[in-house]
């Protein structure tokens, strides 16, 4: 008898050790034992198809942390749907990816407009929309969208930058503006014009609009080169950013030119443009370029080449954004290693506000990611960088981004 109760209470702790450990995993729709189902919005087709390499990178990145187990044991399922850069059609697959699919969380959808046009929804569900690809002032309001976290840096701060720079380097500025008609480009000239301050009227000779719908922007680079500014700020995304370069270059107007960072590609901006056109253009930068020679040998250079050739071979080893997607699927995964075994999206976004000194590979050095319950701005340095016909160039300090 006393070995049987022996056999009983091993039996019984065994039991209650086992219940205790199910009873300490929490999930929400979208994550189980096996599985965490996470989702986007992208633009495999419209205006803003080409950044949809974007997407590419993240899924893949999320393949290679498949096969090496998962996170915390689970596999990573991205739903990736195409929203065709329009905010009704986001909505609508939106709505799909939380009432249909049931994901956990929105990760590292792009698009100003699109986001905002799902933020109060995913809100109002506490649903997780986190390291968004936009930099639009909207996304640090934890206080008002506490569910709403981007990733890149705040499009006003790097703006704040560019402002800085023109008036530290260039002797009676007068800058002409083209910029996208939504919350990218008006928080662009916002972030420029405040760092302006008094100057800014006497500084700011031209700002004109575009459409993503419009099929070119050559009647508006025509009007800003009119006014004979010295500097142009180009707030564009790529397709935009060609035109506006090539125009430029065409019509002999050769200002100071500054573009902002989504729009600062070797391979899909600078080479389409011309080349002579394109030398000396200024941008920000956060994350190393796949085009700089100095990163050869690099270690995190030389894993992110490895990794795109295996999970990516159809991308191109030249674009930036494969190295932003790579980051954004980085600090995802980061999170939900951070959750453990309480994958509820309360907890998920809990986490996303408790990074500490957070450094995917390829971010440049310095930069570190942080972020608190009351700043939801994850990167908030950047470096400003110059193309020389080949290639970006780095130069000066790391400078803050931190907005004021």
């Amino acid at each position: 008898m006393p070995t049987n109760r022996v056999a009983v209470a091993a039996f019984l702790s065994v039991a209650l050790l086992s219940v205790s450990a199910q009873a300490q995993k929490k999930y929400d729709p979208g994550a189980s034992d096996t599985e965490i189902k996470l989702g986007q919005t992208m633009p495999y087709s419209g205006p803003l198809s080409g950044f949809i390499t974007l997407a590419k990178a993240e899924i893949a990145y999320f393949a290679m942390i498949n096969d090496q187990g998962g996170v915390n044991g689970r596999k990573i399922n991205l739903i990736s749907l195409d929203d065709g850069s329009s905010p009704p059609k986001t909505v609508e697959q939106t709505r799909k990816l939380i009432e249909n699919d049931h994901v956990l969380a929105i990760s590292g959808s792009l698009g100003t407009a699109t986001n905002a046009a799902v933020q109060k929804y995913l809100n109002q569900k506490k649903v997780p929309q986190l390291f968004l690809a936009t930099g639009a002032n909207r996304w640090n309001d934890p206080r008002n969208f506490p569910y709403t976290m981007t990733l890149t840096p705040i499009y006003r701060a790097e703006a704040s930058i560019y402002a800085a720079y023109v008036l530290k380097e260039v002797p009676n500025p007068k800058v002409a503006v083209l910029y996208q008609n939504d919350d990218f480009g008006k928080d662009f000239i916002k972030g420029f014009t405040d760092r302006l301050g008094d100057r800014a009227k006497s500084v700011m000779v031209r700002a004109v609009s575009y459409e993503v719908t419009d099929a070119t922007v050559d009647s508006q680079m025509i009007d800003l080169a009119s006014t004979k500014a010295n500097v142009f700020l180009n707030i564009t995304t790529p397709k935009f950013a060609v035109q506006a370069i090539r125009k430029a270059s065409d019509i002999g107007w050769k200002p100071m030119q500054l573009i902002d960072n989504p729009a600062a590609s070797v391979g899909i901006v600078m080479r389409p443009a011309g080349i002579e056109a394109s030398k000396g253009i200024i941008s920000a930068a956060f994350v190393k370029d796949p085009t700089d020679p100095q990163y050869r040998d690099d270690p995190e250079f030389k894993a992110w080449v490895a990794w795109m050739k295996k999970y990516y071979p159809a991308g191109s080893l030249e674009d930036p954004q494969n190295v932003v997607g790579y980051v954004q699927a980085q600090t995802m995964v980061q999170v939900l290693r951070q959750c453990g075994d309480n994958l509820t999206r309360e907890n998920v976004m809990a986490q996303a506000a408790n990074l500490r000194n957070f450094h995917p590979a390829m971010l440049l050095k310095g930069i570190e990611m942080n972020t608190s319950p009351t700043d939801y701005q994850p990167m908030e340095e950047l470096l400003l960088q110059r193309f020389n016909g080949e290639r970006f160039e780095v130069f000066g300090e790391l400078l803050s981004a931190r907005m004021k």
